[in-house]
């Protein structure tokens, strides 16, 4: 019987405790992959877009979720479709924290983790940012059994230990000039 599962997720970041499987994007489009390309010396700051919103810090509040948590979730909505008896359905599904972080609380995690200071600018707002977005991943915990266990730190550490190993991701080095 046809079935399927839509989970949508909340900022993964993080990366396997290996060092050895990390995101290597050319042009990051999330917070952690900026930061730690800051930390690397790839950039020499990171853009803060805005510390002027209704936050605890005014800075951007985002849920971020550990890719191995991530992978987990993938996981229990399989196990879910196949189970034995299971209905033919379409499920859809929250993967989050359901708690959020900040740019400058993910800044200064990152910088202990890493034992690097990370430079930032705090510049203009962009449009159609949001103050605060996080996920309300109850139903994956009620349907799926499944919860986020990892912390923002342990993110911190592993993409650190990816980064640090990988500076240019899985690209070579720029030659020099």
């Amino acid at each position: 019987h046809p079935v399927s599962s839509i989970l949508r997720y909340f900022n993964p970041v993080g990366a396997h405790p290996s060092g050895i499987i990390g995101e290597s994007p050319a042009q990051p489009n999330n917070l952690l992959p900026y930061v730690q390309q800051v930390a690397v010396g790839r950039r020499p700051h990171l853009n803060v877009f805005g510390n002027d919103w209704p936050t605890r810090d005014g800075t951007g509040v985002r849920d971020y979720l550990h890719v191995e948590d991530l992978a987990e979730g993938h996981v229990a909505a399989v196990n879910k479709l196949l189970a034995p008896g299971a209905p033919a359905q379409c499920m859809i599904h929250n993967l989050g924290t359901g708690s959020g972080v900040s740019v400058l609380e993910m800044v200064h995690t990152f910088e202990k983790a890493s034992e690097k200071p990370i430079p930032f600018k705090i510049i203009g707002r962009r449009a159609g940012d949001l103050a605060s977005v996080i996920a309300d991943p109850s139903k994956a915990q009620r349907e799926l059994g499944w919860k986020a266990t990892r912390t923002i730190q342990m993110a911190c550490e592993s993409a650190w230990k990816w980064q640090s190993g990988n500076p240019y991701g899985y690209d070579a080095a720029p030659e020099q000039q």
